[in-house]
């Protein structure tokens, strides 16, 4: 019978920064290879961009029913059961998608690579709120600054296999040791109880208050302006702009460092920060870095403008989602996953609307056309500011 350790808050908050970064493991290694995929499994004339732009939506259904089918259960059954097999499953789907023969098969690698990718999702945020009650919005920015850390492992491996001759299977391989370690060092761990001793306030209860409606809102269009430029970078880099493939990888990966910085000045910052204004001047920024990136004549600048766009729109998913966990503190896993999954909503639908934009047009109104999400959080983000405490 295995023994558990005694809880250590400040090693359990540090291995779940690390399992982020498996979580983006998952999420960032498809957008590097896009290129390479099309080519692999559509035979001479490549796969279309609604096909590639389906991968990634399948990836995130996948994240979705983690992130639903697994907050429930975690309220229930306690985090721990969940942190194991949300890495687990990561793992093994990435040996799965090194070994697809097809479409088809890679299609399914990829779907129980997003739901290992959303048990964590789903169950990590609850575990660093529980563990650091005191400090809870920065402690949930640095969380989420570690899945831009991920990303950028992610890419920069990636990245290397591209410039070394090698492909997608290859990457798989080379990142599927880390959610194993992780593993390891997660099983003999304590974890700390998902809701306060008074008891949790259940989901049905939250869903009777319509702040909690525009925060699941609110958070949806975060995720679709991160998901609508990050899965799609490297493509537009490549096609659109008419830069070679590894400045594509590059692109992507300097994104995601910026997101990473964004993050984590968010983080050190704390109360400084009014969050709301954060959100609001992140999201009207990032409106005029999207169209920016989109038109700009000059390739170069475009490029740049989609990468600054990483600073600006990394505050809106982690800040929101904080400063509902500070209004709502009992809601256990179950709120974490409401929210996480409308977060995702917008990781499945908006790459899916920039390729079938760019089938009908070009990868530049694609791109555009993803400003809308930020555009229309902006009045939302200062209306939930307004009744915060009503």
């Amino acid at each position: 019978m295995s023994v558990e350790t005694p809880l250590a808050p400040r090693l359990l908050t540090g291995l779940c920064y690390l399992a982020m970064m498996s979580l983006s493991i998952g999420l960032n290694l498809l957008p590097v290879f896009l290129t390479t995929i099309s080519a692999t499994y559509g035979g001479a004339g490549g796969l279309t961009q609604e096909q590639l732009g389906r991968l990634g939506a399948i990836m995130f259904s996948g994240l979705v029913v983690g992130i639903v089918v697994g907050g429930p259960l975690a309220d229930r059954l306690g985090a721990k059961p969940f942190a194991l097999f949300g890495n687990a499953l990561v793992s093994l789907s990435l040996i799965a998608a090194a070994f697809a023969s097809g479409y088809a098969a890679l299609g399914t690698g990829l779907f129980f690579l997003g739901v290992g990718a959303g048990v964590l999702d789903m169950v990590l945020s609850p575990i660093v709120a529980a563990l650091n009650p005191a400090r809870r919005a920065a402690a949930m920015n640095w969380l989420h600054s570690f899945y831009c850390v991920g990303a950028v492992v992610t890419i920069l491996t990636g990245t290397l296999v591209l410039r070394a001759g090698c492909g997608w299977r290859t990457a798989c391989l080379l990142l599927a040791p880390l959610p194993l370690g992780l593993l390891a060092a997660f099983a003999p761990r304590r974890f700390p109880a998902l809701s306060a001793a008074g008891g949790r306030l259940g989901l049905r209860s939250l869903l009777r208050h319509g702040w909690f409606w525009g925060a699941m809102a609110a958070i949806g269009l975060g995720g679709a302006t991160e998901a609508g430029l990050a899965q799609w970078l490297p493509a537009y880099a490549e096609t659109a702009l008419g830069f070679p493939t590894w400045v594509g990888g590059g692109a992507l990966l300097l994104f995601s460092v910026a997101m990473a910085v964004g993050r984590m000045a968010v983080g050190v910052a704390g109360t400084q920060l009014e969050p709301f204004c954060v959100m609001a001047w992140g999201s009207g920024l990032t409106v005029i870095l999207f169209l920016a990136g989109s038109f700009l004549p000059v390739p170069g600048l475009a490029l740049a403008a989609c990468i600054a766009a990483g600073v600006t729109g990394s505050c809106l998913w982690p800040t929101m989602l904080a400063v509902t966990a500070d209004r709502y503190p009992d809601g256990g896993a179950s709120m974490y996953g409401a929210l996480g999954a409308l977060g995702n909503v917008g990781g499945i639908g908006m790459p899916w609307i920039v390729g079938w934009v760019a089938d009908w047009r070009n990868l530049h109104w694609g791109l555009a056309v993803a400003a809308l999400a930020p555009a229309v959080m902006l009045p939302l983000v200062l209306a939930l500011r307004a009744r915060r405490r009503a």
